[in-house]
């Protein structure tokens, strides 16, 4: 079995970490506690159904474990010694979620063995993995998004619904379950009332975002025509369903799926090397709308951000963009 022998290899290189724990003679405890592992993986294995390369995982993690008991009970391992072997593997450079990967198999391990014998406690309950770094969010260039929503092949109903929903993305910095939702228009004749509409007129879309909270975002010039010539193709879609604003071909409100399907194709077919989805459209609103104004405040209130946290983020992607420009500007900038 591919987990019994990497298990096995975990053993016979282990070097011991110092721990808490007193000496113990001989070597009976190290086989036991191989032995429990390899029951507890064959318990995985036929129970759970886990597969070998999950069972690979396992073993890895569980011979870490059994490297901090230096050869003695692994049942005598105690919340210190899981927190100094948890703050090793941090030191060593694991990454949040892979320390976090262990400490949920070291715990699940230490419930199975409370069932075989008398554990006081479970050592890992109450030990937390460090922080996950928090990733940028992509965002595109302002040419690439500016091509990307402006670019369309023909005057198909299909194309021209893609670049109105392209526009009204990078537009209004909406979420693509928000843009799918959208209405026509506010029906209240629905069964429970329209989601969001685009009016118009004022120059504007009514949104309904996370948490039932409703928000109001200006729509530019731009996606206002990209609709309007939109909404003129669309009478020839309408089916049985007349109020979503976006219709495929068959009739039927636009998918998730649907739209990051055809954006990521339009991207790909215009030349636009990074891997672009809806969401990156939002993205590159907020972080080229603050480049351009520096009011965080407003950024947030147009994603719908319920704190201001959430939208800080984009307060680095500013400082990116400014260091570029300094890197390539300031005459002193490189030696």
């Amino acid at each position: 079995m591919l987990a019994d022998r990497v298990i096995t290899e975990a053993f016979t290189k282990a070097e011991p970490m110092p721990t808490d724990l007193e000496s113990s003679a001989g070597t009976g405890f190290e086989m036991n506690a191989k032995a429990d592992i390899d029951q507890y993986l064959e318990v995985l294995r036929t129970q759970r159904q886990l597969s070998a390369h999950t069972l690979s995982s396992y073993a890895l993690d569980l011979g870490d474990l059994s490297q901090c008991a230096a050869g003695k009970p692994l049942a005598a391992l105690t919340y210190f010694d899981i927190r100094r072997l948890t703050s090793q593997k941090h030191a060593e450079g694991l990454n949040a979620r892979s320390i976090a990967r262990k400490l949920s198999c070291w715990r699940g391990y230490f419930r199975w063995l409370a069932e075989q014998i008398d554990l006081p406690a479970n050592p890992v309950e109450g030990i937390k993995a460090p922080k996950k770094a928090k990733s940028l969010p992509k965002a595109l260039g302002v040419d690439d998004a500016v091509r990307l929503v402006a670019h369309h092949a023909s005057d198909a109903p299909t194309a021209l619904a893609n670049r109105a929903m392209f526009e009204l993305l990078y537009s209004s910095g909406l979420r693509v379950s928000e843009l799918v939702g959208l209405d026509i228009a506010d029906s209240q004749d629905k069964q429970h009332g329209s989601l969001g509409w685009v009016d118009l007129m004022q120059g504007e879309v009514h949104v309904t975002g996370k948490g039932n909270k409703q928000r109001i975002v200006p729509v530019g010039q731009q996606a206002l025509n990209a609709l309007r010539d939109w909404l003129a193709a669309r009478t020839t879609l309408v089916r049985a369903d007349p109020w979503p604003l976006f219709l495929t071909e068959r009739g039927t409100r636009m998918s998730v799926r649907l739209v990051q399907i055809r954006i990521k194709k339009h991207a790909q077919q215009i030349g636009i090397p990074a891997d672009v989805h809806p969401h990156v459209m939002r993205h590159s609103f907020a972080s080229h709308v603050l480049q351009s104004s520096g009011d965080l405040r407003a950024v947030q209130e147009m994603l719908g951000h319920s704190s201001i946290a959430a939208t800080q983020v984009y307060t680095s992607l500013d400082f990116q963009h400014l260091a570029k420009v300094y890197d390539q500007t300031h005459p002193r900038a490189k030696k």
